[in-house]
């Protein structure tokens, strides 16, 4: 256990286990319910709204601020508000604008006015900034916060926190707006985003660092730097790569799951059921089981036997594909899907915490998200080529090999009886 003076250390003032699990489950509901406002929900009420199609899907335009936060991730590291503590502070702040952002949707009245539309497109787009920023400031937090043994844990507590938020508005949103209307759906959002600032105030503190961020050159060009000499340039890129390829398979897998089960098919109400509120609770599961099973496990064990449970989850698909067996068989396949997407989920968030300085951690952490987010996106991008050109079961069995990059990589940096990643940041011998 690092010393409490240590970078990156946690204080006995940080509080027990459990307080720190149940801070960042907040934060996670915290990150979600922004998301599900700006997406679901408002989807939601322009289509009732009779909006045309081709104007709602202009909408997702305004989640670039995700995809582009980390280019001012670096601000967070250089000007940390300092009261109650240098990621709490950020988090109160966007918080209480989140509050005020989504309350005042509720006075939105959606129509084909021109300016009613931009009006929305522009509170949408303040909202995706806001909520981007929060997240960078929630994933900074969680890794300064966790020590290494709790950072499976902690991720799967985030990840509840975040899905719980997706079913309270997912569900209670739409539940309230067909009761009460749009209006009270959108009040009850903020409502939710209220009731996490009281859990943002009583969280634990985090001590502070011995070395903090000086200038904003230092905030853009020191966390890219640090990285490379604590890594060696050598394992940097490998560990780069294995952010990148960990998940691939998760998201060859997930770019036509929908598809391929039309193609076999399964209803509308069959997929939405089973993928929808069946698949939630299953990566729920999985996701307590992740980290469950780490805390005895350890980082690198866990990240061997978390993404062969992934692979079987794609052979599952295999089966589905070969075989059949109708309901039964989509409600299996969907199921080992899920529960290892969520154990797969838990131990990634908590290899990116570890390869995080807590002085530079809201910008690598960032960086290291849009590393990842490339598989989902460009890697993933050929799957439905691959899937005309091979068909469903050889489509599948290649969603299962893609696991075989990552396991390459993890013989060097992860070996099976290591005790951590090696790149990982260390607080006994920080090098900044």
């Amino acid at each position: 256990m690092p010393s409490d003076s240590s970078p990156g250390s946690t204080s006995p003032a940080a509080g027990p286990t459990w307080q720190r699990l149940m801070a960042v489950a907040a934060q996670g509901v915290a990150s979600g319910t922004p998301y599900m406002v700006g997406s679901r929900l408002l989807q939601g009420w322009l289509s009732a709204s009779q909006v045309p199609l081709a104007l709602i899907g202009l909408i997702p335009l305004a989640e670039l601020p995700y995809t582009l936060k980390l280019f001012w991730a670096p601000l967070l590291d250089r000007w940390p508000i300092p009261w109650p503590d240098r990621r709490r502070g950020w988090l109160l702040l966007l918080q209480l604008i989140l509050v005020v952002v989504i309350g005042s949707m509720a006075l939105l009245r959606p129509s084909l006015d021109p300016a009613s539309l931009a009006a929305i497109g522009l509170m949408a787009l303040v909202l995706a900034i806001c909520s981007a920023t929060q997240d960078i400031a929630v994933d900074a937090y969680r890794t300064d916060l966790l020590p290494e043994l709790e950072r499976g844990p902690g991720a799967a507590a985030a990840s509840l926190g975040y899905r719980s938020a997706m079913l309270a508005i997912g569900a209670g949103g739409f539940l309230l707006a067909g009761r009460f209307g749009w209006p009270v759906a959108f009040l009850g959002a903020a409502a939710l985003m209220a009731a996490v600032v009281p859990f943002t105030l009583a969280a634990p503190r985090l001590p502070p660092i011995q070395h903090p961020v000086t200038s904003l050159r230092q905030a853009v060009l020191g966390p890219a730097r640090e990285f490379l000499r604590r890594s060696g340039p050598n394992r940097a890129w490998q560990l780069l790569l294995l952010v990148l390829l960990y998940r691939w398979p998760d998201g060859l897998l997930s770019a036509m799951a929908i598809p391929f089960l039309t193609a076999k098919g399964f209803s509308a109400a069959d997929i939405g059921l089973v993928q929808g509120g069946w698949a939630i609770g299953a990566t729920i599961a999985g996701t307590v089981l992740g980290g469950w099973l780490f805390s005895r496990l350890g980082m690198n064990r866990s990240l061997w036997l978390f993404a062969a449970a992934g692979a079987i989850g794609n052979l599952s698909y295999w089966a589905l594909a070969s075989f059949g067996s109708g309901l039964a068989g989509l409600i299996t396949a969907v199921s080992l899907e899920n529960l290892s997407g969520g154990m797969v989920g838990a131990v990634f968030v908590a290899l990116l915490m570890s390869l995080c300085n807590p002085r530079f951690s809201a910008t690598q952490y960032a960086l290291l998200s849009g590393v990842y987010a490339m598989s989902r996106s460009v890697l993933a991008a050929p799957a439905g080529l691959a899937a005309e050109r091979v068909g469903w079961p050889s489509f599948f069995l290649f969603t299962a090999a893609a696991s075989l990059p990552a396991f390459l990589l993890m013989t060097r940096l992860t070996p099976w009886n290591g005790s951590g990643a090696k790149g990982a940041f260390d607080p006994q011998r920080d090098p900044t």
